[in-house]
Parts: C-alpha cells; structure tokens; sequence
C-alpha cells in the first residue's frame, strides 16, 4: 500500500490525481500535462547523440552542463503519428526519482492550476487495447481536455529502460 493524500491506496492502483500545477504540451492535435514539480527547464531541440541498438524512441543522449542526459521522443513512445522537427520542437527536461531525462514534445503550452473537481478518472479500456496506466485523469478546462500524465510513472517503466529495475523485498 501506499499513501496518497492521507489515503491508502493499494499498490498499482492510481489515485485521482491531486489538485496542483500542471505544465502542458502538445502531443500531435492532443494537449498532455505533466506536474510542474518534475520539470527541471525547458529548452529549444538539439539533435542528441545517437546510442546504438536503442529504442526508437529514445533519440540518444545531450550533455546538459556536464551531466549526460537521455532524450526521449514522447510522440513516438505515445504513439503519435507523426513526429516533425521544426522551430516550436522543445525538450522538457525533468528530473524523475532523482535522475534528469528529457522528454522531446511538439510544444510547450502554458502552466495550469488544475483543481480536483476538474479532473476525472483515465477511462477504463481492456488493457490488450490500450495501456492506460500512465494517465493521472483527464482534466477539462473550459473547452480543453487535458490528458494528465503520471511522468515518473511514465519513465520508469521497465520498457523505458532508463531507471534501475526495482527491487523486491
């Protein structure tokens, strides 16, 4: 189990996302957000260095004032269509359970302050279908919907390969 907000949660099961700041960026046609409290900076795209044998969506490695950071494309890791590079290409760098990594989005909107009783649930969908256990909830803004994003989730995820494996005791 683990604490969320005072409550319980059983391990692997996500909790309504808590009220809070929220970066957003665009994904394609879609609007993402991700905790502000994860984002270290924002910064123009540089092409990366290249790592042999590496997924396609992770575009290599930048150095970012002498540490070595891993670049991860989120339009191809979610699935986006299409995954252009042009002057609005930006790279949010976060730091997740310790570790700085980048992620390259198509651009960077704004930061929201989302209250809870904007957010609802990540829909329910078979799991062979759609991974869905990266999305917090979906946040409906007047007229935009959000998909709120768990990004150390995200991240460390085994298939991403960038974070140790955990143990289990």
């Amino acid at each position: 189990m683990q604490a969320n907000s005072g409550a319980l949660v059983p391990q692997g099961v996500s909790a309504a996302p808590a009220s809070g700041e929220y970066l957003t960026f665009r994904l394609g046609q879609e609007e993402y957000g991700i905790d502000i409290l994860k984002v270290q900076e924002i910064r123009s795209y540089e092409q990366p260095t290249r790592i042999a044998n590496a997924p396609e969506f992770i575009k290599g490695v930048v150095n970012l004032r002498g540490v070595i950071v891993p670049i991860v494309d989120l339009r191809l890791k979610l699935g986006c269509a299409t995954a252009e590079y042009n002057s609005f290409t930006v790279v949010i760098v976060l730091n997740v359970k310790n570790r700085v990594v980048g992620a390259v989005v198509d651009s960077v909107s704004d930061v929201l302050e989302l209250n809870r009783d904007v957010i609802r649930p990540a829909p329910e969908l078979s799991a062979s279908a759609v991974n869905t256990s990266f999305i917090m909830g979906i946040g409906a803004v007047a007229e935009r919907m959000l998909i709120l994003i768990d990004i150390e989730g995200l991240m460390s995820s085994a298939d991403m390969g960038l974070m140790d494996a955990m143990t289990t005791a």
